[in-house]
């Protein structure tokens, strides 16, 4: 029986017994982190570059792109050690750390996509008050708020979940120390607490879906009443990704938190750990960036010279 005090690291979930295809799980996270990397540094130097892209809508996507490298970055490139060198350890304060920073960076992010859905309602629905009610010091404003909360909200999360006691071992089964797999370990009801920190997380979650939602409920409202058809495209197309987006990110996160244990298996694990930590950094650029024109032209001065 181990005790927390006396564990020094973790050992995580290995992605297969044989070493070919440790590699090949390897070069696949390489593959999909390199082109995370690449989409989300495009974005970011585009809109830093170009000065027509400072406004509200292009400040929020340039930091949700900040936020998806520093998802991916606290995740993938330990998992792709871990099988390059035929290694499952993590330290115990390298486990804290993943804990601390994975919780505050996908909480950021989903307040920033929650502030985006807001920005689109005000930008379609009330387009006259746009420059009022998001001007650049209100979009400072919210920017730092949500850092703030979601800062001491990870705090929260990282000191119940490893202030509890440890007696089940130290094999995390996730390719990163995620919440729910490290209470596995606790003893009997110990992880009550942080469980019910949890839940009340999931229903936070819940309530700003149910605001996403209901933003985009009236922007489509809005966007069918436009009598151009070019004008309802662009503004489905610049809705219909993102409201996609955060269906895919909410659905599976609260699975994965809130799933029964009688339908917990590694790889039902592992796959629903994928789709909302590896997947929505690797595809937002493609998503909100590569099908947007105005990124697209940012580039294209970029590349040429004119940045």
């Amino acid at each position: 029986m181990s005790n927390s005090s006396s564990i020094t690291q973790f050992l995580l979930l290995a992605f297969a017994d044989t070493r070919e295809l440790q590699l090949l799980h390897f070069w696949l996270f390489l593959a999909i982190y390199l082109a995370a990397l690449l989409g989300n540094g495009l974005i970011i130097t585009a809109i830093a570059c170009d000065h027509h892209l400072h406004t509200p809508m292009y400040f929020f996507l340039l930091n949700l792109s900040l936020l998806d490298l520093g998802t991916i970055s606290t995740t993938v490139p330990k998992a792709m050690a871990n099988s390059l060198w035929d290694t499952r350890a993590i330290s115990y304060a390298g486990c804290a750390a993943q804990v601390f920073l994975f919780v505050f960076l996908m909480s950021a992010e989903y307040f920033l996509l929650t502030v985006m859905a807001y920005d689109r309602y005000v930008a379609i629905c009330k387009p006259l008050h746009y420059g009022t009610v998001l001007g650049s010091r209100a979009c400072v404003h919210m920017a730092a708020a949500a850092l703030g909360t979601v800062f001491l909200y990870a705090v929260l999360h990282t000191a119940n979940t490893f202030s509890v006691p440890l007696c089940r071992g130290n094999a995390v089964d996730q390719f990163f120390c995620e919440i729910p797999q490290i209470l596995k370990l606790t003893c009997s009801d110990a992880y009550l607490r942080e469980a019910g920190v949890l839940v009340f997380a999931v229903c936070l979650a819940v309530g700003c879906f149910v605001f996403i939602v209901l933003s985009y409920g009236q922007i489509f409202r809005a966007v069918l009443r436009i009598p151009s058809e070019q004008g309802r495209h662009k503004a489905f197309s610049t809705s219909v990704p993102h409201l996609v987006v955060v269906s895919l990110f909410v659905s599976t996160a609260t699975f994965a938190y809130l799933k029964p244990p009688s339908i917990s298996s590694p790889s039902l694990d592992l796959l629903v750990a994928v789709l909302y930590s590896v997947v929505p950094p690797a595809l937002n650029p493609l998503i909100y960036g590569m099908r947007n024109h105005e990124i697209k032209d940012a580039l294209r001065k970029l590349i040429t010279g004119y940045c």
